[in-house]
């Protein structure tokens, strides 16, 4: 299990989210990835904790919520799980997606302020489909040009009512916030082939910019997987994909504050840790889990999050 939890500083700790995916290590039964939050200037944030309207009537649609972090004007928003309801595929991730969007209202936010989604599907070869499908008609409906950066991998959403969960990244200014898409050479934009969501997002903050590097694994500039049945070879080109992005922001994995690593089978850990050490591309959090990925002949994908100075961050 893989539990996710925003930090900052109140009187209660923030509800977690929860998805269920085994944890590639020798004695590990779960793992808690954390993000904390310490202010320069402590009279200058605060924090307010924000109960989901539930969707349904199961107890994990009553626990849902977020938790907004506010540093100077700008305010920040990460959610616990987030369900929808509904009889098939689409009808549960469109909804999810709605219930999204009330939380969101909820903080006085929208979508257009979201930067960073993590989609989990009970079954991903079954479901994804209609998860791209429902994701880009409720974009198209909406008006949401500028993709946010996401990952959507296989991992169990508890409690077994749902097939679907997402948690969210939000982030709002009195100011406009410069946000740029992340490209690179070696890749395409995912909604060539059907999958509404942006490689990166660049988001320059009050004191520093940010580069959200969305889940990346061995995807050519035209969208197809490369090196099948190859690992050795996909994690090279993913840590190449991954390394590219980076680069067109002036970055490199020495900039790398944190990091999720999925893997198809747990057994190629070793080859992974082994490789990803020769490469750089490690001394930051980076949860190793196992979990199928969006296509079926995908051994590894990576996400990471990017933090650089705003005087010497590129364009």
């Amino acid at each position: 299990m893989r539990v996710l939890a925003d930090l900052g500083q109140s009187a209660c700790a923030p509800l977690p989210a929860f998805i269920q995916q085994a944890p590639v290590g020798p004695s590990a039964s779960f793992e808690l990835a954390a993000w904390a939050v310490v202010p320069r200037h402590r009279d200058a944030w605060s924090v307010l904790d924000v109960r989901a309207a539930p969707s349904c009537a199961c107890e994990a649609c009553a626990r849902s919520g977020a938790r907004l972090v506010r540093l100077g004007d700008q305010v920040s928003l990460h959610t616990t799980n987030v369900y929808g309801a509904g009889g098939d595929a689409f009808e549960q991730t469109w909804e999810m997606f709605c219930a999204a969007e009330r939380l969101l209202d909820q903080c006085g936010m929208g979508f257009r302020d979201v930067v960073r989604t993590w989609i989990h599907l009970r079954d991903i070869d079954r479901d994804y489909d209609a998860l791209n499908k429902a994701r880009r008609e409720f974009f198209r409906h909406r008006g949401i040009e500028k993709r946010p950066a996401s990952t959507g991998v296989q991992g169990i959403p508890f409690p077994d009512a749902h097939d679907f969960s997402m948690s969210l990244q939000a982030v709002q200014s009195p100011r406009a916030l410069d946000v740029i898409l992340m490209s690179a050479p070696s890749l395409n934009e995912a909604w060539s082939y059907g999958a509404d969501f942006s490689r990166g997002l660049r988001l320059a903050e009050a004191n520093k910019v940010t580069l959200h590097v969305s889940g990346t694994a061995s995807i050519d500039e035209a969208g197809r997987t490369v090196h099948v049945g190859n690992f050795e070879a996909q994690v090279d080109r993913m840590l190449d994909n991954i390394a590219s992005l980076l680069a067109q922001q002036g970055a490199t994995f020495e900039n790398l504050v944190s990091g999720v690593t999925y893997l198809r089978k747990a057994s190629d850990a070793p080859v992974l840790r082994s490789m990803c050490h020769q490469r750089g591309f490690d001394g930051f959090p980076c949860a190793l889990v196992e979990a199928p990925l969006c296509r079926p002949e995908l051994l590894c994908e990576a996400e990471a999050v990017a933090m650089l100075p705003l005087a010497t961050a590129g364009a």
